[in-house]
């Protein structure tokens, strides 16, 4: 056997596999400008949402949950687009840094809330192996987001809602559940759907599922 036949075969068993959970270049920009697009976002829902949130508990304390769906929305549209692990937590996370940085009432804590929602979104996506992106579990993903939410407020902050009645929490799970469900798992997925196309993620498998759809 000749040496350049040794030399193909020790080329073609030592080449390492990619790991589709490994992250690209791509992916590290992307998260990044979808960081910084949603952080503007959420500082424009920072006084709609926030009206909103008090009209709604006014109304029935508790209910004001409703209208917290938008901020949770970061880990879902990254998860969705990027689909490796991290990338629901990072975009999240940015986008929550972002808010605070331009400025907003909140400060340090819209950070924490932002890792905190970042990491309930990312467990969906984990729970399901990175392998399931429809409307469901992005659905299911604004959820989780929304229960880690709830359950980082019960503690957090000077007046925790622990101290609160167990009517206003049972109230405002369940608002923050629906709002999560709809604002940032269902919007979520329909701003993915409309982003893929446009071709603006045609890198990513969400862009390249929609072509073969159509």
């Amino acid at each position: 056997m000749s040496t350049s036949t040794h030399r193909s075969t020790d080329t073609s068993v030592s080449a390492p596999a990619t790991s589709p959970f490994r992250w690209r270049v791509v992916d590290i920009v992307v998260a990044a400008v979808l960081g910084v697009a949603i952080g503007l976002v959420f500082w424009g829902w920072n006084a709609i949402g926030g009206a909103w949130f008090g009209a709604a508990d006014a109304l029935t304390p508790g209910f004001g949950g409703i209208a917290v769906g938008i901020w949770l929305i970061g880990g879902v549209v990254g998860g969705l687009v990027i689909r490796k692990p991290g990338a629901a937590f990072v975009v999240e996370v940015v986008a929550a840094i972002v808010s605070m940085l331009i400025g907003n009432v909140w400060g340090v804590s819209t950070v924490f809330s932002g890792i905190v929602q970042g990491l309930g979104a990312e467990l969906v996506f984990a729970l399901f192996l990175y392998r399931r992106f429809g409307i469901g579990v992005a659905a299911l993903a604004g959820i989780g987001a929304a229960a880690a939410a709830w359950v980082f407020e019960l503690f957090y902050g000077s007046s925790p809602n622990i101290l609160k009645s167990v009517e206003f929490n049972a109230i405002y799970l369940g608002s923050l559940i629906v709002s999560g469900a709809i604002l940032a798992g269902v919007v979520g997925w329909l701003l993915v759907r409309a982003l893929a196309a446009s071709g603006a993620l045609s890198r990513f498998a969400a862009g390249r599922e929609l072509v073969r759809e159509v």
